[in-house]
């Protein structure tokens, strides 16, 4: 780690350090606020705008407190996680997201009533939602900082101490010192041109994981979502009132399009297309685009009617974002095992509510909400109670790959071409989803070989800075899920093997992953150093 002496840094201090402004950073920034801590926001792109919610709209897990009804859902959801899910975790959630939502409602947003004028609190629209919470984050005198990546966080003998970043506006660099640090900067897609992803780049696990974080529900990653061939916008639900065809333009069975592989082995064989000829009447047509507006977007630009007209499906990858995997929490207040070190939203893994099933849509969007919550309050009840102020402490920047060049290294990186080597191993579908053993091992060799390159000369460009830091960061990520993978000889939720398709009971339990030059897998139930799996380079 090197040492933090660069005088031309903006400094600033704080009790808590949030990082990320999706809607997990914004209710961590708000909640730690409201506990009288002083608190700073940095956001890769800006608060209200990016990230994968921001530009769509999401469901959400709001039932009434009927406790009939919850615990239904609450043993509905264990069973779907493969039992990797913990209820009581996920009945915190449904009381935490219905306390939130009604906050929500307070600060303006319009929820839809039903016929007795009850507010139908089960829907956000992006926009609106984020627009809100920016708000309600400024009117709890957050600091935010716009445009400024972190690049690495700090930290001494005591733990967590702030992070370093860069401002993409004016190229300027700035450190904020705080006793605690949210890591809520979102899941990695691996720059999939998914819609509001182009942010999600994995950085939040990988400093993280500079600290000595562990990573859990990697190899639960194995999500693909549909999209138009010209389009970003991911939400597939449309496409119930779909007919698929051929490239000939020969329709594939409707009964095969309900199977959750029907897409990846329809692709895999051949172009797909679809048409929304199922919304025959033009009273569904307008419902459907009134409820789905950015849907359509990408249809309309392109000058295709989709409920006529034919268009081309693709899949894109959506990694940890809709998968299940990311920052190990160690606690009930989001905790990791660094010392005033937070976890929110999907830069956290959600395996305690979501276990071995995607969390994408409802589930997902209840996580920000509640997580941020919990771990904004304890960030600031830790921050606030510590011994030593941030700004007196002997810090240290802990980042290193993508950052740091070894001695010796001579060569340039060249961030872009790294990605897409990256891009090559986890978006075939023939690698990452019909995933067997000789094909996944073959590939974390390759990306093991290009490891040593995060630490050649790292462009001078603020912007080269940073995509240098995302390619390590993707990197990293891909070599953590694919060991995690090779780890869980089964087929469970997310996660298949070819040579396993079976559930095995006896795999009933987490993997834990860590480690960033050489990669350690153990099952959570035996952390002890001996039952340890140490992999190197796999």
């Amino acid at each position: 780690m090197g040492s933090v002496s660069n005088e031309t840094i903006s400094r600033l201090t704080a009790d808590v350090l949030v990082i990320g402004g999706g809607p997990a950073g914004a209710w961590a920034a708000w909640s730690a606020a409201k506990q009288g801590a002083k608190v700073v926001v940095a956001d890769k792109g800006y608060l209200g705008s990016s990230g994968a919610t921001a530009p769509g709209g999401t469901n959400l897990l709001y039932l009434p407190p009927d406790p009939k009804l919850r615990e239904e859902a609450v043993q509905q959801r264990y069973r779907e996680s493969a039992y990797l899910a913990e209820p009581e975790w996920i009945r915190r959630v449904l009381d935490q997201v219905y306390d939130n939502l009604q906050l929500v409602e307070a600060w303006g947003y319009p929820f839809r009533r039903d016929e007795a004028g009850t507010p139908l609190r089960d829907h956000l629209q992006g926009p609106e939602y984020m627009r809100i919470m920016r708000r309600a984050v400024h009117k709890a005198g957050v600091k935010i900082l716009d445009q400024s990546p972190a690049l690495e966080l700090l930290a001494d003998e005591h733990g967590v101490g702030g992070a370093r970043g860069v401002n993409r506006l004016d190229g300027s660099e700035w450190e904020v010192r705080a006793n605690a640090v949210v890591i809520a900067t979102g899941g990695c897609a691996f720059l999939s041109k998914g819609l509001g992803c182009n942010v999600l780049t994995g950085e939040g696990l990988l400093m993280a994981s500079e600290l000595g974080a562990e990573l859990s529900g990697m190899e639960f990653t194995r999500q693909y979502a549909p999209s138009a061939a010209f389009g970003t916008v991911t939400r597939g639900r449309l496409l119930n009132w779909a007919t698929y065809s051929n490239q000939d333009g020969n329709e594939l069975p409707a009964a095969a399009a309900r199977a959750g592989d029907f897409l990846p082995l329809m692709l895999s064989k051949g172009p797909v297309y679809a048409v929304l000829n199922k919304a025959d009447t033009e009273e569904k047509r307008g419902i459907l685009r009134r409820s789905h507006a950015i849907f359509f977007l990408p249809y309309d630009r392109a000058g295709i009617d989709p409920f006529t007209q034919r268009f081309p499906l693709t899949l894109r990858y959506e990694g940890t974002v809709r998968g299940t995997g990311g920052i190990r929490l160690i606690g009930d207040d989001c905790s990791t095992s660094v010392a005033g070190l937070y976890a929110a939203g999907d830069a956290a893994t959600r395996e305690r509510v979501t276990g071995a099933k995607s969390g994408g849509g409802a589930f997902n969007a209840s996580w920000a909400i509640c997580s941020g919550t919990w771990s904004g309050q304890a960030a600031a009840k830790y921050a606030l109670s510590a011994g030593v102020k941030a700004g007196t402490r002997q810090l240290r920047a802990a980042g290193r790959s993508g950052l740091e060049a070894r001695a010796e290294a001579s060569a340039l990186m060249n961030p872009n071409e790294l990605v897409a080597s990256v891009q090559k191993e986890v978006f075939p579908l023939d690698i990452n989803y019909f995933r067997k053993e000789a094909t996944l091992t073959a590939s974390l060799n390759r990306l093991d070989r290009l490891w040593p390159s995060v630490y050649d000369r790292v462009p001078e460009s603020i912007q080269g800075r940073v995509r240098a830091r995302e390619a390590a960061a993707m990197l990293a990520t891909a070599r953590w899920m694919y060991t995690a993978a090779l780890s869980r000889r089964e087929t469970r939720g997310l996660h298949a093997l070819a040579e396993y398709p079976d559930m095995d009971p006896q795999q009933q339990y987490r993997l834990i992953v860590s480690g960033i030059d050489r990669i350690r897998v153990a099952p959570e139930a035996k952390r002890a150093v001996e039952t340890a799996k140490e992999v190197t380079g796999r």
